[in-house]
């Protein structure tokens, strides 16, 4: 297939990108550039479009011969979402918007779109499953939701085949050391707990140590971003009815806390991670931890990479070698 990729050029849209490729399918990256990176699409063209833009957009699609598009752009960072609810839902559902209007235009049917656990909300009980209750804490998880609606309806009206992904935490870098987590600014722990041990930050701040948690730290399900990206190929292949829709985790069902994460840092990196506490983040829930069941019962998706020691592994090894 040839796929249209958003946000290929960003952090997990490379890692899918390379993967398509490894499959034998053919990526076509379109990414402003805004929070992605040139130097991370190295497996098919790269088409330096704004979603925003509606003839750009479709200057793409009679370009190329596209079979099917996997939907990463998006702004997804919690806090600041919770600054600038405008922009959030003007860049993750408007252009999501003119995304399915110009694949309605140009007869492409088949999305796999990035969704995210936030839509959830506070968990109401942990594991949380796909059937758990969406209500969310932040503006970012609430732009997702209402694209996860807007595909109902264009299944719907319009025939469209999707799936959304709900992805638990993101993390590590691609075992062939040829992309990895760099955003600007870092939000993401890991990352972040990594630049500390390195000495390129002072300190690793940790919002919030007194959750009702076991350390008082705040527990994520981390995936690798290798295993997600196999989880997207998965989710493209696997034919399904036109006009239906089907919805995933993706998680380990395991959780980490901050605590626990910055001790796996200082086993990779043989040296303390210096940090400060400080207040919780708003929008933030204690604790997310995915059942990732359907997954595996309806895609085969089984996690190869995601231990958690594997995950800090290849992330303190891409980082070494960007320093």
């Amino acid at each position: 297939m040839q796929v249209l990729v958003t946000g290929g050029a960003g952090y997990i849209g490379s890692h899918t990108a390379k993967e398509l490729a490894a499959r034998g399918h053919s990526p076509v990256v379109v990414d402003n550039l805004s929070r992605g990176y040139r130097w991370a699409v190295k497996w098919g063209p790269l088409e330096e479009v704004d979603l925003g833009g509606r003839e750009r957009l479709g200057a793409v699609f009679e370009k190329y011969s596209i079979d099917a598009v996997i939907h990463f752009a998006a702004f997804a960072y919690v806090g600041e979402s919770m600054r600038s609810a405008s922009e959030y839902f003007r860049n993750n559902v408007v252009c999501t918007l003119n995304l399915l209007d110009a694949m309605r235009e140009h007869g492409v049917n088949k999305l796999v779109f990035s969704s995210t656990c936030a839509t959830y909300g506070n968990p109401r009980r942990v594991p949380i499953s796909e059937n758990h209750p969406q209500d969310p804490v932040n503006p970012y998880g609430e732009s997702k939701l209402i694209v996860e609606r807007l595909l109902r309806w264009y299944g719907q009206v319009y025939g469209l085949q999707w799936t959304a992904l709900r992805y638990f935490n993101a993390a590590g870098a691609d075992p062939g050391g040829e992309t990895g987590e760099a955003h600007s600014p870092e939000t993401h722990l890991i990352p972040l707990a990594i630049a500390a041990a390195a000495g390129s930050i002072p300190a690793l701040e940790v919002f919030g140590t007194d959750y009702e948690t076991p350390d008082g730290t705040a527990v994520r399900d981390y995936i690798h971003v290798a295993d997600l990206a196999t989880a997207h190929i998965q989710a493209l292949e696997r034919p399904h009815r036109e006009g239906t829709g089907r919805v995933y985790n993706l998680g380990t069902g395991h959780g980490y806390s901050v605590r626990e994460v910055m001790a796996a840092v200082e086993k990779a990196a043989g040296r303390k991670v210096p940090f400060v506490e400080s207040p919780r983040r708003a929008g933030d829930p204690p604790i997310l931890v995915a059942d990732a069941a359907k997954a595996l019962g309806e895609l085969g998706w089984k996690p190869q990479h995601s231990s958690l020691d594997t995950i800090v592994e290849t992330a303190w090894r891409w980082h070494l070698a960007r320093r």
